[in-house]
């Protein structure tokens, strides 16, 4: 019989330990703090709902990471949220269908079939920022602004962004008159940045188109990126100029509040394709390969829920972020409240707790391990004192 380990967690899966949850939650709320100092209403969404409404509009790879199970009541498949975008995307068009800018955010625990990388949890805690009903570049730039102040706010400095664009890859692929099938082989060697395999998949294309969409894997790097992809598309694909010159304007106006952000562009970086219309953007800081914050415009996700808006936003994991941050050990910041049935002692406990002090029962004679410091009596009045080596026995 093959033994159980009763105490085992499956693999991904992870608790958060006392010393680390009280950081990450810390960290929660001074983000979330900071949404709310930019205009950023927090919702709540739930942890589940029907899949109708949770993987509308965003793709296969999320349908594949979104656990499914029967709801009892009404026999409809239900989803356990494996993104909180959509969600929030509902909310705006249904729940409040307010008029003008919306602006919300979340925090909220998720669930993976599949970690989305080599390293990545199964169970992150997402947080991010929306902002519905504007769809100028000042939105787009406002988004990524407030992503790299979440990664400031974090401790987390010498940021790369990266941006790209959809409308350039639409507007390349366009010209190919590809199959649905023939764009996704496309897409997939593009994503791998595989030319061998581009050249597979474009057999069959006149040579000058399928040159242009191969071209596309070596526009990466600064902005001298953008100067080779306006002349090498301003003839044969001008539709791909917008999307160029708003990349252009989208690191000027970040630029003029953050002069040394350092600026990566990558014309073939697709995050989110399937319902992204437009910028995209991710930050990376140095010492983790992965994106530790991602977002970008996805116009029409609304629809479905009888009301497409304009939308930008970002998302990053809260595990993510600590895990980039030192590690500290258990500080001793309490007070021992000795065992002695006294109004006057119960009164200054709550006052202590008031001022957000941590004050912990002495129950079994010697004072927690957390604290550092103790309640005494001196003529009648409770004073906080330093607690020896000999107290603490």
């Amino acid at each position: 019989m093959t033994r159980v380990d009763h105490w085992q967690l499956p693999d991904g899966m992870e608790e958060v330990l006392p010393g680390q949850a009280e950081a990450v939650e810390n960290l929660r709320r001074a983000l979330l703090d900071l949404y709310r100092s930019w205009g950023y209403r927090l919702v709540i969404p739930p942890l589940m709902e029907f899949t109708e409404s949770l993987l509308v509009g965003l793709g296969e790879d999320l349908d594949l990471l979104t656990f499914k199970l029967t709801d009892q009541f009404s026999g409809r498949t239900l989803g356990i949220r494996a993104d909180i975008t959509t969600q929030v995307a509902r909310i705006d068009a249904h729940s409040l269908a307010e008029n003008g800018v919306t602006r919300l955010c979340y925090a909220g625990s998720t669930l993976h079939t599949r970690p989305k990388s080599l390293m990545a949890s199964r169970s992150p805690i997402q947080l991010g920022a929306e902002l519905y009903g504007d769809d100028s570049l000042g939105a787009d730039v406002e988004i990524v602004r407030l992503m790299l102040a979440t990664l400031e706010t974090a401790g987390l400095f010498d940021i790369t962004l990266d941006l790209g664009h959809v409308g350039i890859y639409e507007a390349v692929l366009a010209t190919a008159g590809l199959s649905c099938e023939q764009e996704a082989t496309v897409f997939d060697a593009l994503q791998r940045k595989s030319v061998p395999d581009l050249n597979l998949a474009l057999v069959g294309v006149e040579p000058d188109i399928a040159s242009l969409i191969i071209a596309l894997v070596d526009l990466h790097g600064d902005e001298t990126v953008l100067e080779a992809a306006r002349s090498l598309f301003a003839d044969a694909v001008p539709g791909a100029l917008m999307g160029i010159n708003a990349l252009q304007e989208v690191a000027c106006k970040l630029r003029q509040q953050s002069p040394e952000l350092d600026i990566y562009f990558d014309l073939s970086e697709l995050r989110g394709y399937h319902y992204h219309t437009g910028l995209v953007f991710a930050a990376y800081v140095v010492g983790c390969g992965q994106a530790l914050a991602n977002g970008g415009r996805y116009n029409d996700v609304g629809a479905v829920f009888g009301r497409a808006r304009p939308a930008t936003g970002f998302a990053t994991d809260l595990k993510s972020l600590m895990a980039m941050l030192p590690t500290t050990s258990a500080s001793q910041h309490a007070i021992s409240l000795p065992n002695a049935d006294d109004p006057a002692l119960n009164l200054r406990v709550r006052e202590l707790r008031a001022e957000g002090e941590v004050v912990i029962n002495c129950l079994s004679g010697s004072p927690d391990p957390q604290c550092d410091r103790h309640l005494v009596e001196c003529d009648g009045h409770w004073q906080v004192k330093p607690l020896s080596l000999k107290d603490s026995e």
